[in-house]
């Protein structure tokens, strides 16, 4: 008897170890598969958006403590392909040199790459990178790190712009300017705590580590960003594009000084939920694309253990339309490493009250849905996503007299290109994403669906509507790997 005494204690002490050990599971119900979220709690604002030795860094704003905002910290995640990600311990804690429990907490910032070793932090045979950062009551900080990312450490002579409580400044955003060889900091303020004068001031520096004031734009609010982009590609023609904290963006000229208007500001996203957007800095000229990303503020995930979400990396371009220059936002090419198998239509001419459902034998609940819709007779035509049993979903419908996209209580001009108008889909468990015409106007929203939500219905509506290209991919979960 002892032989299967002791068979039993085997099994038995291999149930308790594997009971104990902790699983991700990532496959809640309103978990996002394809978009970026914490493990846990709380997340806001991304930070720190960086590329080094072949790893994109994503810091966001993180209570570790909880599913709502306060306490803030940097959370912390890498990918290879801005796609998977990997969570990371977090990287930066509120500082401690106050007594104030509410100050000193780590704000949103920035980060790039010291190569020159200009700050003198490097030690060892990597590169330092720096996060930039506002402490809460405690001015504009410097953090570093000399192993990749891993572990970081306090400037030990912060603030490098210290704290005035007539200026609420916050979100440093750094940037090298090449044709005057100098640093730029864009820095939300409120300068004399006046509502009017509540704008982006400019900041440079040669060494990151001194930073002179020289002036200041009205007219923005909080988590500003500011890149180069070329207009229609062309090396010669280069633009200057800043950003406001809800997307919103001014195009220019820019000396490393002055900021020079040349258009109105403009609308990059009219869905519902879309904040703080952010680039990525240190993208190989190999590569050459400006990335984006932000956070979709007010989404909701009831019951869920996370609170937050990030919309899908995008590229950005500007491109010259008859009304002028324009921001266009696409999703990375990365997207298709996630695609399963999927189904293409091509010249499908849909005829309302004859054609049934296009995709009625498709089902579930991510999809990257690409396609190419002549406009023929019909007054609208769209999709209704994430249907029920009920026949209760999501509608995404254009209307064809009046130009408009509409999601979600949310509308978008979208003008058809020779009679046709392109869309491409991101949906994911609990946001969607609306491209048009190439990204021309961009929707973001989130929304709460049911368990068991799976259906798609494409309709047309008082006409006939041309399939020219559809193409519908379900979509792998970037947690795979963590379950």
């Amino acid at each position: 008897m002892k032989f299967p005494l002791i068979i039993l204690s085997i099994f038995l002490a291999s149930v308790t170890v594997f009971a104990e050990k902790p699983v991700k599971i990532f496959n809640e119900l309103h978990r996002p598969q394809f978009h970026f979220s914490p493990e846990k709690n709380w997340m806001n604002d991304p930070n720190g958006l960086v590329y080094y030795d072949g790893e994109y860094h994503l810091f966001y704003q993180h209570n570790p403590f909880g599913n709502e905002w306060g306490f803030m910290h940097w959370g912390h995640a890498v990918s290879k392909d801005l796609v998977r990600w990997e969570h990371l311990p977090i990287a930066l804690y509120p500082d401690n040199d106050s007594k104030d429990k509410d100050s000193c907490t780590a704000y949103s910032g920035s980060a790039l790459v010291d190569h020159n070793n200009l700050t003198g932090l490097q030690k060892g045979e990597e590169k330092t990178i720096l996060l930039f950062y506002t402490s809460r009551k405690c001015g504009q900080r410097l953090a570093y790190s000399n192993d990749k990312g891993r572990t970081w450490l306090k400037y030990d002579k912060n603030p490098i712009i210290a704290y005035n409580e007539t200026d609420d400044a916050r979100d440093p955003k750094v940037i090298w300017h090449e044709s005057s060889k100098q640093y730029v900091m864009v820095l939300y303020r409120r300068p004399n705590n006046n509502d009017k004068q509540k704008g982006i001031s400019f900041y440079t520096s040669k060494n990151l580590l001194d930073w002179e004031f020289k002036n200041h734009l009205v007219g923005f609010y909080e988590c500003p960003d500011l890149v180069e982009l070329h207009v229609n590609r062309r090396e010669d023609d280069k633009k200057w594009v800043l950003f406001d904290g809800d997307g919103s963006y001014v195009i220019g000229l820019f000396d490393g000084e002055n900021f020079i208007t040349e258009s109105p500001k403009l609308q990059s996203d009219f869905g519902q939920n879309y904040y703080a957007t952010q680039t990525w800095s240190n993208i190989p000229e190999t590569d050459g694309r400006t990335i984006q990303i932000a956070w979709m503020k007010g989404a909701e995930f009831p019951e869920m253990t996370f609170n937050g979400q990030m919309t899908f990396p995008c590229e950005l371009s500007l491109k010259k339309y008859l009304e002028g220059i324009k921001l266009t936002r696409k999703p990375i090419r990365e997207i298709e490493l996630l695609h399963e198998k999927g189904e293409v239509y091509e010249n499908k001419n849909l005829i309302p009250g004859i054609n049934k459902n296009l995709l009625n034998s498709i089902k579930g609940d991510c999809f990257h849905i690409v396609g190419s819709f002549k406009i023929k007779t019909a007054d609208s035509f769209g999709f209704v996503v994430r249907l029920d049993k009920t026949n209760n979903g999501v509608e995404i419908m254009y209307n064809v007299k009046n130009n408009t996209l509409t999601c979600m209580g949310k509308s978008a001009v979208v003008e058809p290109v020779d009679g046709v108008v392109k869309l491409e889909i991101l949906l994911d468990r609990a946001s969607l994403e609306i491209f048009a015409n190439d990204g021309k106007a961009a929707m973001s929203s989130a929304f709460t669906s049911t368990e068991k939500a799976n259906g798609i219905y494409l309709f047309n509506i008082g006409g006939e509507v041309l399939v020219e290209k559809l193409e519908v991919y379900p979509m792998k979960s970037i947690w795979q790997a963590e379950k």
